[in-house]
């Protein structure tokens, strides 16, 4: 970009911040993080342990936001200084001017895009499972293809991502995965992704290199924490423990540590074997269940059926919600919003922030 459509767009970057410095009242949210520490530093803070992990969770979603806003803007008038700088002829300046305001671009758009999730569970962790659809061995490899795209997506976003169940395919991939992501907005973002995903590649499992056509659905639910009251009753619950399978060392397959619970008035079966620990796939089991129950308690309420869960629809043709096409052409479209990415490489290796912006921006339409 030359140095006119620079200053051009800081201009532009300039009304945005303002926009958003209003919308934040900042000044009120640092005077509600000085209370909030204050509480943290008295002697009985401890005692009620729900009420100070809410405390803690608060107060740190107040600092990420003000500190997001003031590197924005810090980075911003580091650029203002080295645009004085090329113009008074130090032209050695121009290569870290143009890396910082593509990087002051991004930024920007991130930050607007964060503003948008203020949904009452959007900035919990995420429970994720991909289930294959029609497609057979094709289909499970897709599943596969997308955990992987969802594991670096995360890793560019410092998320933590862990295996909580899965199912191999007969020849290839899953046949479903389920995975946890924690991190600030997790589920906020990836709720975006909840949907059928349809692949159109030539099957490397096709000896005569035909073009198949596969799906896969995602399940995208809130992780609930401790400050979430989910009411089960223990004689809701049949539990049951059998051999893990797959991979996972042989004393993991030699013993019954993976647990399978049936919530039995809703039908809500959950799995997890990811432990050797039969204690603690039960744990984990517990809290993906209550998870889902949780989802199916906001789908009895409409609005929030539409936030949380969408409509649910058979995995095949004519449902999805996004195409990933490698032949004949290579293209990425979302058929919510239409929004579209021609590298698809990229698109597989993580880069799915423009599809997620598109939605949450089409969402609060």
């Amino acid at each position: 970009m030359d140095i006119l459509e620079i200053k051009r767009e800081m201009e532009n970057f300039s009304k945005i911040l303002e926009e958003h410095r209003g919308h934040l009242d900042l000044d009120n949210k640092k005077a509600k993080i000085s209370e909030l520490e204050q509480l943290t530093y008295s002697n009985d803070f401890w005692n009620d342990k729900k009420k100070s992990e809410e405390t803690i969770k608060k107060l740190n979603s107040l600092k990420l936001i003000v500190k997001k806003f003031e590197d924005i803007v810090n980075l911003y008038e580091e650029i203002e200084v080295l645009i004085e700088f090329f113009e008074s002829g130090e032209e050695e300046f121009e290569e870290e001017l143009n890396i910082k305001f593509k990087k002051l671009s991004k930024y920007i758009e991130e930050f607007g895009t964060s503003l948008l999730l203020d949904g009452e569970y959007d900035n919990s962790n995420a429970i994720v499972t991909i289930h294959s659809g029609a497609g057979g061995t094709e289909a499970c490899d897709w599943v596969e293809m997308l955990y992987r795209l969802y594991s670096r997506w995360c890793n560019k976003k410092n998320y933590k991502i862990e295996i909580l169940d899965s199912l191999e395919g007969d020849g290839a991939g899953y046949k479903y995965i389920t995975f946890s992501v924690e991190g600030a907005l997790a589920y906020g973002y990836l709720k975006c992704e909840k949907g059928i995903h349809r692949l159109v590649r030539i099957s490397p499992f096709d000896a005569n290199k035909k073009r198949h056509t596969s799906f896969a659905s995602i399940e995208v639910i809130p992780e609930v924490d401790d400050n979430i009251d989910v009411e089960i009753n223990p004689s809701d619950l049949k539990i049951d423990t059998y051999r893990a399978s797959g991979a996972g060392g042989q004393h993991v397959n030699m013993t019954d540590s993976a647990v399978r619970i049936t919530h039995i008035p809703t039908g809500v079966i959950v799995t997890c074997q990811k432990e050797r620990s039969q204690l603690k796939n039960r744990e984990t089991a517990m809290k993906v269940l209550k998870s889902k129950l949780l989802e199916i308690e906001l789908k009895k309420q409409e609005e929030k059926m539409r936030k949380i869960q969408g409509e649910q629809a058979e995995i095949g043709w004519g449902n999805q919600i996004r195409s990933y096409v490698f032949q004949p052409y290579t293209m990425v479209k979302d058929h919510r919003t239409n929004f579209e990415i021609g590298n698809i490489q990229a698109v597989m290796d993580g880069e799915i922030d423009g599809f997620i912006n598109a939605y949450l921006k089409w969402i609060k339409k």
